[in-house]
């Protein structure tokens, strides 16, 4: 047997802990309700409403549009905004698809990678200043930050709203892990932050990381001002029709399973917990930046020099199957990720696997450790 980190970053719960939106789309399949869409139609109340709920932040749901997934939103919403191409500016180490949704979108890449001081990462908001000031006419903010779980305050989002305003850049803001945040943590969407300090912002997201929909084809793509409105408007009708009438009502279904979500998160920050622990007794030398939101525990193994691609040798040697740090950007050097939504005896077994492989990782390390 071997343990696999899911590629696509989705959670790996068992089926009787997944939303019941089943019994929805079973009745949209029973009265053939399986047509093409043109619009967001219910889901954009819908998420107008749990975005209301959940962050306090009111969308005009008429500023809603569908797309089949968030790599098709940023893709799409790229093209608009750089329709001759240009620069887009990222923050790696950062969700591997965004390097190749720019270039999908034939545009080019300007790398603002995060600051790391202790362990604590943040925006490099001089080097996007920097960048900006260049020319990158697009941002793509990563909102909670995949791989890291760094879920950016305020200050730091104003600070980056007015930076896109004095340089009229577009911010395209990932947002798909926001419902994920762990309590005691506040998530802001940037979209009212923007428009209040008077920058554009695109906001691109679904209920399938929240809600374990990965694959049913259906994200929302929100225009955060009226000119970002009148620029998706000019989105092609192909970008809605291609988007699943299923997979539609089931993020309409999900937004209201606020328990089950709830419960969701419960259950990830109590893995959170037991995987600090375990690596604490048995791998001292791995350090652990623990997410504040989302699923994703990004694991620095350079201090048990299993150099800069420790996935490949955890993979051969302890038979455990993680996400190569190196797909996140050359700062995803000697890291992997691992899912943290999966069974506790899941990371029990991985950790232990890893510890009997590399026995002097035991041994303890002059290495700090995130608390």
């Amino acid at each position: 047997m071997r343990l696999r980190s899911c590629p696509c970053s989705s959670p790996r719960w068992t089926t009787a802990s997944r939303p019941r939106s089943p019994t929805s789309l079973v009745a949209r399949i029973r009265s053939s309700d399986l047509g093409y869409l043109d619009g967001p139609g219910p889901l954009a109340p819908a998420f107008s409403a749990f975005a209301d709920r959940r962050w306090g932040w009111k969308v005009d749901p008429a500023r809603i549009h569908l797309a089949t997934d968030v790599s098709v939103g940023i893709v799409e919403t790229l093209r608009l905004a750089l329709p001759d191409g240009g620069r887009v500016a990222i923050t790696p180490p950062v969700y591997p698809p965004f390097f190749e949704l720019v270039e999908e979108a034939r545009a080019e890449i300007a790398e603002v990678p995060l600051l790391e001081t202790w362990g604590t990462w943040s925006l490099d908001l001089p080097g996007l200043e920097a960048a900006f000031a260049a020319g990158a006419g697009v941002f793509l903010l990563c909102n909670p930050h995949n791989p890291v779980g760094l879920v950016h305050d305020r200050q730091t989002l104003e600070a980056l709203a007015d930076l896109a305003a004095r340089y009229d850049v577009l911010v395209v803001s990932d947002e798909i892990h926001g419902p994920l945040t762990h309590p005691g943590v506040r998530f802001e969407p940037f979209a009212p932050i923007a428009e209040a300090r008077g920058a554009r912002s695109v906001v691109v997201t679904s209920a399938s990381k929240g809600w374990n929909l990965a694959g049913v084809k259906c994200s929302i793509v929100v225009a955060g001002d009226d000119r970002t409105a009148e620029l998706l408007d000019r989105l092609n009708d192909e970008v809605a029709c291609r988007t699943s009438i299923l997979g539609l009502h089931a993020n309409v279904r999900a937004l209201s399973c606020t328990d089950w979500l709830d419960d969701a998160i419960d259950k990830i920050v109590a893995n959170d917990r037991l995987l600090s622990q375990l690596l604490t007794e048995h791998l001292p030398g791995v350090v652990y930046h623990r997410p504040r939101a989302g699923y994703l525990a990004w694991l620095d193994f350079r201090g048990i020099g299993l150099g800069d691609d420790p996935a490949l040798p955890l993979r051969e040697h302890a038979y455990v199957a993680l996400n190569s740090g190196l797909g996140f950007g050359d700062q995803g050097r000697g890291f992997a990720r691992l899912n943290l939504a999966c069974s506790p005896d899941t990371l029990r077994e991985a950790v232990t696997r890893i510890a009997s492989a590399y026995p002097a990782s035991m041994q303890g390390s002059l290495v700090w450790r995130v608390a």
